[in-house]
């Protein structure tokens, strides 16, 4: 039974020992633990003010694009006018193409293409294509 005793003895000296020499330590981390405790309280509130000047932003981002929507919205009927003056020019083009094809088939003129007169060729053929047209509309 001695040395049970001594056994036990020596093994509670040893764990105060090791208390001692863990104090320090240990104090520390619990500084540690109380200043990420006193960080983390302040967490929800600072997490609560983000998320409402989130919603702050997202709801006037919301109203940018309303406003946006509602001018663009105005604007359609100007696009639509500017889409029927282009195909109505187009139209126009493919009409005087179709003319000045059709008298460049009927004369073919070597004078034309030595002294660059094409552009006055087509001037002309213009306005031989719009007589035509006035003469078939009074018709």
């Amino acid at each position: 039974m001695d040395w049970v005793g001594l056994g036990v003895i020596i093994i509670g000296l040893a764990m105060l020992g090791l208390v001692f020499v863990l104090i320090k330590p240990l104090k520390n981390l619990a500084e540690v633990l109380a200043g990420v405790q006193k960080t983390t309280n302040k967490l929800p509130g600072q997490v609560a003010d983000i998320i409402t000047n989130l919603k702050t932003t997202l709801s006037s981002a919301n109203d940018t694009i309303k406003q946006l929507n509602e001018q663009l919205g105005k604007l359609v009927p100007i696009f639509q006018v500017i889409g029927n003056i282009g195909k109505s020019l187009q139209h126009l083009f493919s009409i005087m193409t179709k003319i000045n094809d059709e008298m460049q088939r009927k004369t073919e003129n070597t004078m034309m293409e030595r002294y660059h007169l094409e552009g006055i060729y087509g001037v002309m053929a213009l306005g031989y294509g719009i007589y035509q047209r006035k003469t078939q509309a009074n018709k």
